[in-house]
């Protein structure tokens, strides 16, 4: 194995043992400087009442022999310190130290989220579809999390317009969740990108749903909320779009919500009444937004 194949393996086999913090795993990396050094540091010296008996390099060769596996089924596997990894993502807080992906990953996406409620209206359904389609006219990538009600719409209408999506999924890569959206998973993998930051078999939980919201956040230069009611991922995926220093455009439809009137006070909120008003403060964040070639240092769009 070469020594990038081996770091890897060494992070995989780091995430793997039980109770692991995987921010804590990251930053012990990031600190140390290799993730084989810090398995070595860990290996064996837990206050556990078995003893391990695994050595390093037996862990390393079987999370090696485990990655192996999931590329061979066509899923790929990107450590944060690879160069295939979301240069978006990294200055992230909530950086996943190990993505899997089905389809085209790029080092650098020009993306903006439309995101919002599972039970939508007509009319949420109608602005999603339009703010879609431009961004896809507009050659943007359409990010969203692949649940039903305005995520669905938002992929849909991207492929229609032939343009690309991105699938933030809070489940495995393996699984599809809804199963409604079996078909549309595949598709988008066949000419987007479906991404997961959890392991390939992993179920829906309700805690996975607004992780998978906080790294669709960084992984999009900007968030669109369409409709979201008080408790939804939509909203969770707001606040912490501004967190991150991305700009959001909340729809009248979502200036219905108590949460959204004290949240539009917040610089780099814009508010839309109407779809044209929603185009105008899209095209006004794209027009701020760096090349694809330098999407790793955003400037400073929460001011507007």
């Amino acid at each position: 194995m070469d020594g990038a194949t081996i770091e890897r393996a060494a992070l995989v086999a780091l995430l793997r043992r039980p109770g692991t913090s995987w921010s804590e795993i990251a930053l012990s990396i990031q600190e140390i400087g290799s993730a084989v050094t810090v398995l070595d540091r860990t290996v064996g010296r837990s206050d556990t009442l078995f003893p391990e008996t695994d050595s390093v390099e037996e862990l390393i060769t079987a999370a090696a022999q485990e990655i192996a596996g999931w590329q061979a089924g066509g899923i790929g596997v990107h450590a944060f310190f690879d160069d295939t990894y979301p240069a978006q993502l990294l200055g992230v807080r909530e950086m996943p130290p190990l993505l899997f992906t089905r389809g085209d990953l790029r080092l650098r996406d020009r993306a903006v989220a439309v995101v919002g409620s599972r039970s939508a209206t007509a009319e949420g359904l109608r602005i999603a579809r339009a703010v879609s389609t431009s961004l896809a006219n507009r050659g943007v990538t359409v990010a969203s999390g692949l649940a039903k009600g305005i995520d669905t719409v938002a992929h849909t209408s991207t492929l229609e317009a032939g343009g690309r999506t991105v699938a933030v999924i809070g489940t495995g890569i393996h699984h599809y969740y809804p199963a409604t959206n079996r078909r549309l998973q595949d598709q988008i993998s066949e000419v987007g990108l479906v991404l997961s930051q959890f392991w390939p078999d992993s179920p829906p939980t309700k805690q996975s749903f607004p992780m998978r919201n906080a790294v669709m956040s960084g992984y999009a230069a900007a968030t669109v909320v369409v409709e979201a009611g008080e408790k939804s991922g939509a909203r969770i995926q707001a606040r912490l779009a501004l967190q991150h220093g991305r700009p959001v455009v909340l729809t009248s439809q979502v200036m219905q919500c108590d949460w959204a009137k004290s949240f539009a006070e917040n610089p780099g909120v814009y508010t839309a009444h109407g779809t044209v008003d929603l185009l105008e403060a899209v095209d006004d964040i794209l027009g701020r937004l760096p090349t694809e070639a330098g999407l790793e240092n955003f400037p400073d769009l929460a001011l507007h």
